[in-house]
Formats: C-alpha cells, sequence, structure tokens
C-alpha cells in the first residue's frame, strides 16, 4: 500500500451481502459518479443498461433500484481503489492509490467469480490483491464512456461471461484480456 496524503477518499460503500456471487470492481468513482454518491452515475456510462440488458431487468434509475437489481442477482460491486490522486475521472491519472480490503468483502459471501470493469481496475487487482483473495480477476472493457470504441453489442459480447457466472454454479473461465 501506498502513503497517501491530500487524497481523494472514496466516497460510499460497497454494495455486497452474504448472497453475493460475483464482484465487479471497478477502479474509483468518476467526478459524476462522486457527485451522484453511486456507482456509474456518469449518464453516458454504459454500466447499468449494459446490466439490465444481460439480466433481461428494467433499467435501474434510483439507487434503490440498482442496487435491489445488484442483490436480485446476487452481484457484488466495489471499487479496487480506496484513496488516491487523480485528475478528473480519468483512469491513466490514478497515483497515491491505496487498496480497499478485498479480501474482507469476500469472507462471508458466496462469491466465486470476480470482473473488473475495464483494464486499470483489473491490473490493479492483479498486481495488488490477487494473491490475498487467492482469486483470479476476469479483466472485462470499460463501460465507460472514454471507452467509445466499445459499442454496446460489443459490450454485451464481451460482458457475457459475467452473465453466465451469475446464472450457472460456479463456472471456469479462461481469463479475457480485452483490449
Amino acid at each position: 500500500m501506498n502513503d497517501v496524503s491530500n487524497a481523494l477518499l472514496h466516497p460510499f460503500q460497497p454494495v455486497v451481502d452474504e448472497q453475493s456471487r460475483v464482484l465487479v470492481l471497478g477502479s474509483f468513482p468518476s467526478v459524476k459518479s462522486r457527485a451522484n454518491a453511486f456507482y456509474y452515475g456518469h449518464p453516458q456510462n454504459r454500466f447499468w443498461k449494459l446490466l439490465s440488458i444481460l439480466l433481461a431487468e428494467p433499467l435501474p434509475v434510483s439507487v434503490s433500484d440498482k442496487t435491489s437489481l445488484l442483490h436480485r442477482n446476487h452481484i457484488a460491486l466495489w471499487d479496487v481503489v480506496r484513496q488516491c490522486d487523480i485528475i478528473g475521472s480519468s483512469d491513466s491519472s490514478l497515483t497515491a492509490y491505496a487498496f480497499n480490503d478485498i479480501p474482507s468483502l469476500i469472507t462471508g459471501t458466496q462469491i466465486h467469480t470476480i470482473f473488473a470493469n475495464g483494464q486499470k481496475a483489473g491490473k490493479l487487482y492483479q498486481s495488488h490483491l490477487s494473491v490475498t483473495t487467492g482469486m483470479p480477476v476476469h479483466i472485462l472493457p470499460s463501460t465507460s464512456p472514454a471507452n467509445a470504441l466499445w459499442t454496446l453489442d460489443r459490450l454485451m459480447e464481451a460482458w457475457q461471461p459475467l452473465r453466465a457466472a451469475i446464472f450457472e454454479n460456479q463456472v471456469k473461465y479462461e481469463e479475457h484480456l480485452w483490449k
């Protein structure tokens, strides 16, 4: 863990319960998410739309709707980084970071598979947390509007392993690295 001073602190709690089977990790909340006090708050981020399509659920609008969708589908949601220096919402500007306690989060749940929403979250987890959790991460392409090369259709195809992990009993996957 790096020494962090005068840095931004993650502003909200993870979404998790004892029934959670999969964990989706982001890197750190965007400016819009921090302002909205919940995950994937930028209106152009495709995370909630993608999940609603993959899970055949109505598009959640409120924080309560989003939390309910996650719990109904046994999805835990958090970020890898607890505290950092960041310029705006740019993952590439993340520095001086400290990490969330992912191992403690997993304890007492049924989480069997971890996914990263984007390369930065995946690489940080691989290099700093996978040894302590004993679980690999499956890196999926980012739903961020900054990842505009990935259309919603391409994202839906690439995120199928998440859907499979939710609806099937503990499935083993090859590690996916989407670029």
